[in-house]
């Protein structure tokens, strides 16, 4: 029995592998490229001279290279140059049928006329106990996404560009040194072909953690609780923070080694001069990553200012007060199984309440007679029971105790006809207590502006008031004005008059 349950098994190995499945959907992600070139005998028109999957590459390869962190490539850009692309293959054929194969590819690659716009492919997988299950992998080349101005744009996705560097579900920071690495050696041995190569794979894993940061920065524009901003992104910033720092260093010391291999070229050699125009485009390569990790790095040190800024409008925001209907889920799948008559009796109370208001029709006394015979409910004479609530005693965490504040009343308690300067109240207030003068002159900025009005209608007798006159304040400790600080009386006879009015 054991002999056969073992046989039974798949063997041990790539097939019980993740990486086989990875592999597997390596290759669905290049199969809408191949479906190009099976596809085009279906044009109306002689389309075999056209390499699709090579023109489908140059449309990934632009869109990328042209995206920006916050907004996509733009359609018509993207279109012009590969138009002479598509021309390179048959220059003998006419512009308009160039700019044909070029929109059908590149709307081939959005998937335009599918539901979601995307690509499925079924693949199959051994789980734990042995047996096959197939599964399906969703994925897009090419999305169209809405731009800050009102327009659309064009972006790659991460399954596009691991197309583009032959490598699916790599991790972009070893990918990236590896490719550092990589290119640096080939420029140091002269290899400047390979190493423009090296140089293009490095970009494009550049563009894909910029693209995980600004994926992680949506959702939180949309939902602050769906990205974990506990762990993964801070994890995400940090090392990518780190990467930039390393990348950096890297790229200033491949720029010394480019130019001196571009500068030390004869010109009179031919070969001399393509390796100086090699050298001039991975200058212009480097340039640009050099470009995009300024960029990247802009936007990682304001992520953290975003996420606080979100979660105070998500967290503050008012709630939605009722949810809409899922026409879908609610009325036609429950309504389909039914029988004609009782599913059209439900269509007719939906739809008969979707129209709107109408007038309704007169009370019947048969309606009237069961509101009226119909016992009211009970319900419970107090309600239901409230909590007890769990009150905690706050700290008294104020500067200055009451001791303080009545000995400063009494310095400011002032007769009407005799005003003091702040001066010589801070030097009264600083000899009794070192913490006192902050409370008078807090005390004497607060009358600078009496409430007149307010202490009129609440039937006060007295008014604390300042008054700046031009003379400056010699203190040790505190500078402006040396205000006039005096008090003064309001009229108790109008004030009881009017009360007795109001009465």
């Amino acid at each position: 029995m054991s002999t056969t349950a073992e046989a039974a098994r798949p063997a041990p190995g790539p097939a019980a592998d993740e990486g086989l499945a990875r592999r597997l959907r390596a290759l669905a992600c290049t199969a809408p490229l191949h479906d190009l070139d099976s596809r085009k005998a279906n044009l109306a028109g002689e389309y075999a001279v056209y390499g699709m999957a090579e023109v489908a590459l140059s449309a990934i390869d632009l869109v990328t290279l042209h995206m920006d962190f916050d907004t996509g490539a733009d359609r018509d850009e993207v279109l012009a140059r590969l138009h002479p692309r598509v021309a390179a293959q048959a220059p003998e054929r006419p512009w308009r049928e160039h700019e044909r194969v070029a929109k059908w590819v590149l709307e081939s690659l959005i998937n335009v006329g599918s539901v979601d716009r995307g690509f499925r492919a079924v693949y199959g997988t051994f789980a734990s106990d042995g047996s096959y299950v197939r599964r399906d992998y969703d994925f897009k080349l090419i999305e169209e996404v809405p731009g800050a101005d009102g327009g659309v744009y064009l972006r790659t996705t991460d399954e596009a560009v691991n197309v583009l560097v032959g490598a699916l579900d790599t991790d972009v920071t070893s990918a990236q040194i590896a490719a550092e690495v990589k290119l640096e050696v080939l420029i140091r041995r002269g290899r400047l072909a390979d190493a423009q190569l090296a140089a293009e794979q490095a970009r494009y894993r550049t563009v894909q953690y910029s693209e995980l940061l600004r994926r992680a920065l949506e959702a939180t524009r949309r939902n602050v609780r769906a990205v974990d901003w506990m762990e993964t992104v801070p994890d995400l910033i940090a090392e990518a923070l780190e990467h930039i720092a390393d990348r950096y260093r890297h790229e200033n010391a491949i720029l010394t080694n480019i130019r001196r291999a571009r500068d030390e070229a004869e010109a009179a050699d031919p070969k001399s001069a393509e390796h100086k125009r090699r050298a001039a485009e991975l200058v212009d390569i480097v340039k640009d990553c050099i470009r995009r990790h300024t960029q990247l790095q802009t936007r990682l040190l304001e992520a953290g200012p975003l996420f606080r800024a979100e979660q105070d409008r998500q967290a503050f925001a008012t709630p939605t007060v009722r949810s809409g209907l899922d026409l879908y889920g609610q009325l036609l799948a429950p309504v389909l199984p039914l029988p004609l008559d009782q599913a059209s009796a439900v269509t007719t109370a939906f739809f008969r309440k979707g129209m709107g208001l109408r007038t309704p029709g007169a009370v019947r006394l048969t309606d009237l007679v069961d509101v009226l015979l119909t016992p009211p409910v009970e319900r419970e004479h107090l309600g239901a029971e409230l909590p007890e609530p769990d009150l905690i005693s706050t700290p008294d965490d104020s500067r200055f105790s009451d001791a303080q504040l009545e000995h400063a009343l009494a310095l400011l308690d002032l007769p009407p006809d005799a005003p003091r300067r702040l001066s010589g109240l801070l030097a009264e207030a600083r000899r009794a207590d070192p913490e006192l003068p902050y409370l008078v002159t807090l005390l004497a900025v607060h009358a600078a502006s009496p409430s007149v009005g307010t202490a009129y209608r609440q039937g006060e007798e007295r008014l604390l008031f300042a008054v700046d006159d031009g003379t400056r304040l010699q203190d040790e400790e505190f500078g402006g004005a040396d205000l006039i600080v005096g008090s003064a009386l309001l009229d108790a006879v109008g004030m009881a008059a009017d009360r007795a009015e109001a009465s």
